[in-house]
């Protein structure tokens, strides 16, 4: 599964043909044993959980890099490569 971002601690990765479980698109963010699948259109948890100042700043990053991810989210679910998105500084 690539690591397409990484900031403050937290690792944001995309899978590959990830649109069988959750069919929107979405991120998976990683922080120490906290793991989520987080929404590209509107920053909710889809499954999973994150400590709320961490989801905070997952949000904020969507909201800044939505057309990024979204891009990246067609070439994931088309088994492509994507591409590293900026990390929130």
């Amino acid at each position: 599964m690539p690591t397409i971002s990484m900031f403050y601690g937290i690792l944001i990765q995309m899978y590959f043909y990830d649109d069988k479980k959750h069919a929107s698109p979405h991120v998976h963010a990683e922080y120490g044993e906290h793991d989520a699948s987080i929404a590209i259109a509107d920053g909710s948890i889809l499954a999973g959980s994150l400590p709320g100042s961490k989801l905070k700043l997952v949000q904020a990053w969507i909201e800044i890099h939505r057309e990024d991810l979204l891009a990246n989210w067609k070439l994931a679910v088309s088994g492509e490569p994507v591409f590293k998105i900026e990390p929130l500084k």
